[in-house]
């Protein structure tokens, strides 16, 4: 079955962009004619492609109609460039998911060296990123995961270390004799979102029993180690980005040479490999700086 670009194109855009007068101002039309085309488009695959509420969001196949589209893209600009043609699309644009702590040391790095790349990043845990791949509403991934998904590459990187990481004076208020299990449960800790396992993790490597602290919910990896060092709680944060406050004494480890080390690997489409490729050392590249090797 062959689409129409224009329908695809405004339902990528209402999806990106939450509205269809959104999407209408992105591609230079009129509302109406966004909403022609998307009927045309329901009319012809034959279910609901948009849940239309404030953001609009995609069923789910509206999701994959609209990476279907994505994909064209890549393939398009791929073959613009093979074929050295004068007209191209554009830059293609490219959906992967990626966690805030890779994108807050390392990530960046990768995309900057691949242009005319438009990025449309979805945040998730490392541990669960794979699910977008699973569910076919992302071409790559950054993933916990050794595990290859159905269809994909998977590409070691490295590891990304974590430190567990409090200010002095929280380490002198909650653990003045030393981290006990006991003050553990006690002591307030940091944790990014309900999927964060991080801090859960640490705890039974060093004391191999369940403990569940309380804790505030920071979603941000700078909040996290601001936080931290203001003396909220403690939590695991990058390495690289502690580094500099343990020199300095803002930041202490909860107990020295303790560090918790998350393989981290690169999984992509299989049928986009190819398209992916220079993205796909780009992440290698970066990853082999920024990451501990495996």
């Amino acid at each position: 079955m062959q689409f129409d670009p224009q329908q695809l194109s405004a339902l990528s855009a209402i999806l990106q962009r939450g509205s269809f007068e959104a999407a209408a101002a992105d591609l230079s039309v009129t509302p109406s004619a966004i909403s022609q085309r998307i009927k045309a488009l329901e009319d012809r695959v034959g279910v609901a492609l948009i849940n239309r509420a404030t953001p609009c969001t995609g069923t789910p196949a509206g999701v994959r109609l609209a990476k279907h589209a994505e994909d064209v893209g890549l393939l398009e600009a791929q073959l613009s460039r093979e074929l050295s043609l004068d007209a191209t699309p554009g830059p293609a644009r490219l959906k992967i998911a990626v966690s805030a702590d890779s994108l807050a040391t390392w990530f960046v790095t990768a995309m900057a060296a691949v242009p005319d790349v438009l990025f449309d990043l979805v945040m998730d845990d490392q541990d669960y990123s794979a699910d977008w791949l699973r569910r076919g509403e992302v071409s790559a991934a950054i993933s916990a995961t050794t595990k290859p998904v159905t269809g994909c590459d998977v590409i070691s990187l490295g590891k990304m270390r974590y430190i567990a990481t409090a200010s002095p004076g929280y380490m002198d208020q909650w653990f003045p004799d030393g981290v006990t299990a006991p003050r553990l449960a006690q002591a307030p800790c940091l944790t990014f979102n309900a999927k964060d396992g991080l801090q859960k993790a640490w705890i039974d490597a060093q004391f191999g029993r369940r403990i569940s602290p309380p804790t505030h919910f920071l979603p941000s990896t700078q909040a996290f180690v601001d936080a931290a060092r203001l003396g909220l709680g403690w939590g695991m944060n990058p390495a690289q980005l502690v580094r500099g406050p343990i020199r300095n004494g803002r930041l202490t480890p909860l107990i020295a040479n303790t560090p918790l080390d998350v393989p981290l690997t690169w999984q992509v489409s299989r049928i986009m490999a190819p398209v992916l490729q220079p993205l796909t050392q780009a992440v290698r590249a970066a990853a082999s700086k920024g990451l501990i090797p495996a």
